[in-house]
């Protein structure tokens, strides 16, 4: 049994973004925001519900998924495997976007619903250890949320090291099921209770998937592959490069920093050079004068070198 990988783009939309298979997403949502009774989530409806897009319309397609609940609440989800920089801002600019987009001209600031943003993320952004973290808009005086329209929460897959005995929420299991379905031969028996987690698995089983969304999937996943080639071979060659300047600028350093010294040492030799050569010259003048001893104190010389000016 081969299931396809849902960090892939075609097939986390596939499993999460199904109009037939609300319930795979209202019980991922639910458990990812903690909502509970009376807060749980019982509808959805689904702004860009999942179809399969042609490849030459792949840069056009926006694969995440947008909802809202029956309060009007909007969810944006995101999968996003490879880290393009600044993905915080990218969510910022996405939360903001579906905000100001509920407001048609005319009504008032009231029509405003609360938006939440879910990024799952195969790449690490945030230093903290813990595989989920969420985010709200908190006053800094009294640590209360007093504007609550946004909130975003973070799923960094490579923080997650559960293994399968270790599970022990339903968000444990959805994050595992994203992070390992496609290195799973079957249906574990940890997911067999849950018919949500079972839809899931049987939507991923490619061996229902017609020849179009084949297709697309292996491309999108070839074209993944190739991206992160390239971006190595840019990172090698640029280290390669870096540390080649570097050594050259080292050895220019190194011998600009040798030439200073060379000069700075002739300098202080010179002038020492000079100072002896002064000392002498005194020291002669003084030789009928005074005897060895007052010579060198006066000079600095040594009283042997006062008696071999006195030779010569």
């Amino acid at each position: 049994m081969k299931f396809a990988d849902p960090k892939n783009d075609l097939a986390f939309k596939k499993i999460f973004g199904d109009k037939n298979h609300k319930n795979i997403l209202i019980s991922f949502l639910n458990s990812v925001l903690d909502f509970q009774e009376e807060k749980a989530i019982v509808d959805v409806s689904l702004a860009n519900p999942y179809q399969v897009p042609k490849i030459f319309e792949l840069k056009e397609t926006i694969l995440d998924i947008k909802a809202t609940n029956k309060r009007g609440d909007s969810f944006i989800v995101e999968m996003q495997r490879k880290d393009l920089g600044d993905f915080t801002k990218r969510s910022l600019y996405y939360t903001s976007k579906a905000y100001v987009s509920q407001l048609p001209k005319g009504n008032d600031y009231t029509a405003l619903k609360k938006v939440y943003f879910i990024g799952i993320l195969n790449f690490n952004i945030f230093e903290n250890k813990h595989y989920i973290s969420r985010h709200l808009i908190i006053n800094q005086e009294t640590n209360e949320q007093d504007l609550k329209d946004f909130e975003f929460t973070f799923i960094e897959l490579p923080k997650f090291q559960k293994e399968l005995h270790q599970l022990e929420t339903i968000l444990d299991k959805w994050i595992y099921f994203i992070k390992y379905a496609s290195d799973l031969t079957m249906i574990p028996k940890e997911y067999e209770e849950i018919k949500e987690f079972k839809e899931a698995f049987e939507i991923a089983m490619q061996t229902t998937w017609d020849t179009k969304e084949l297709e697309v999937y292996d491309y999108m996943s070839l074209k993944e592959f190739d991206e992160i080639n390239a971006l190595r071979t840019a990172e090698r060659k640029g280290y390669q490069k870096g540390e080649e300047k570097g050594m050259q600028k080292g050895i220019e350093k190194g011998i600009a920093k040798g030439i200073k010294k060379g000069i700075e040492k002739g300098i202080e030799k010179g002038i020492e050079k000079g100072e002896i050569n002064k000392a002498i010259e005194i020291a002669k003048n003084l030789l009928d004068v005074l005897d060895d001893e007052t010579i060198a104190l006066k000079t600095g010389l040594s009283v042997e070198s006062i008696k071999e000016l006195r030779i010569k």
